[in-house]
C-alpha cells in the first residue's frame, strides 16, 4: 500500500516539475528604459554619460541661465576626451543616462540646445585664439626678419673691419646665430603652433552638432524631476528680510521688542541706542495701559 502511494507521489512531483522547469527557463522580457531626444544614427561613436540629475552636467558656480551656462569641468573633460579618442571623421552622439523618471516634455530639447551652444562657444573661442596666434606669428616674423637683416649687416661690417682676426670671426658668427634664433618663435607659430588649435576647433564643431539623447532609468523617486533642471529655475533669488525694530505677538503679556542691535560704537551711538530702547519701552507700556 505505502510503496504504491509513494510511487504515485513521485510521479506527480516529476510531472509538476516537468511543467514548471520549462516555464522558469523561459526568458523574462524586461521593459526597455524610456528615452527622449534626437534619434541616434547608425555606426556613430556614442558618448555615454551617467548622472543622477541633469543639473550635475552644468557648472554650479556659473550664474548664467542653463542654456548659456558652462558644462561642469569634469563633464566637459570626459566628453571631449571621449571625442578625441573616437575614430577620425566618425559621427558623434551623446547619451545622458538619468536615474530619475522623465520630467518636462521639453527637457531633452533644452539639454540639446545647452550642449550645442556650449561647444559652439568653445569653437568660437578656439578660432579667436587661432587668429590671435597667427597675428602674433606674423608680427614676430616681421620683427625676426628685420632683426636678422640687421644682425647679418652688422656681422658683415665686423668681418670687414676685423678681417683676419679670430675675434672678428667669432663676432660675425655670433651675430648670424642671434639673427636666426630670433626667427625661431615666428617659425614655430607659423609651422607648428596653429594646427592643434584648428583641430580643437573642428572637434568642437563636431560636438556642437551631435545628437543628444536622454536615457531614463527611473531608479529614483517619481517626483525627482521637480527638483531638477529645467523644472527648477536656474537662478533662485532669496528675498531679503527688512530688519524690524519691534515685534509684538498676539497675547498681551507675550509682546516683545526684537532686533535692537547697536549699529556702531561710541558714546553718542550708545546714547541713541538707549533712547530708542526707552521710547520703545514707553510705547510698550502705553499699549498695555
Amino acid at each position: 500500500m505505502w510503496p504504491v502511494q509513494d510511487a504515485f507521489r513521485i510521479n506527480l512531483g516529476l510531472t509538476i516539475a516537468g511543467w514548471y522547469l520549462p516555464l522558469t527557463s523561459l526568458p523574462i522580457e524586461s521593459e526597455e528604459p524610456e528615452t527622449a531626444g534626437d534619434p541616434l544614427p547608425r555606426d556613430c561613436e556614442l558618448i555615454e554619460v551617467h548622472v543622477a540629475e541633469l543639473k550635475q552636467l552644468f557648472n554650479s558656480m556659473d550664474a548664467s541661465t542653463f542654456r548659456e551656462r558652462d558644462l561642469d569641468p569634469d563633464a566637459e573633460e570626459f566628453i571631449v576626451g571621449w571625442a578625441r579618442e573616437a575614430p577620425r571623421g566618425s559621427r558623434l552622439a551623446l547619451q545622458v543616462g538619468l536615474d530619475r523618471a522623465p520630467g518636462l516634455a521639453e527637457e531633452s530639447a533644452a539639454l540639446r540646445e545647452a550642449v550645442h551652444e556650449f561647444f559652439t562657444h568653445r569653437a568660437e573661442a578656439a578660432r579667436r585664439r587661432l587668429r590671435q596666434l597667427l597675428s602674433i606669428g606674423r608680427i614676430s616674423l616681421l620683427v625676426g626678419l628685420v632683426f636678422l637683416a640687421v644682425a647679418v649687416g652688422i656681422s658683415d661690417t665686423v668681418a670687414t673691419a676685423m678681417k683676419g682676426q679670430r675675434l672678428g670671426q667669432l663676432l660675425q658668427e655670433g651675430l648670424v646665430i642671434c639673427g636666426w634664433v630670433a626667427m625661431w618663435r615666428p617659425l614655430e607659430i607659423l609651422l607648428y603652433g596653429w594646427w592643434p588649435i584648428r583641430t580643437e576647433a573642428r572637434l568642437y564643431d563636431r560636438l556642437s552638432t551631435m545628437p543628444v539623447r536622454i536615457l531614463y532609468k527611473g531608479t529614483a523617486e517619481s517626483e525627482a524631476w521637480r527638483r531638477d533642471w529645467p523644472a527648477v529655475p536656474s537662478v533662485q533669488t532669496i528675498p531679503q528680510k527688512s530688519p524690524r525694530r519691534a515685534a509684538a505677538r498676539s497675547g498681551g503679556d507675550q509682546e516683545a521688542i526684537a532686533d535692537l542691535t547697536v549699529p556702531e560704537r561710541g558714546p553718542i551711538a550708545s546714547a541713541r541706542w538707549l533712547a530708542s530702547i526707552s521710547s520703545s519701552a514707553g510705547d510698550f507700556h502705553s499699549c498695555r495701559s
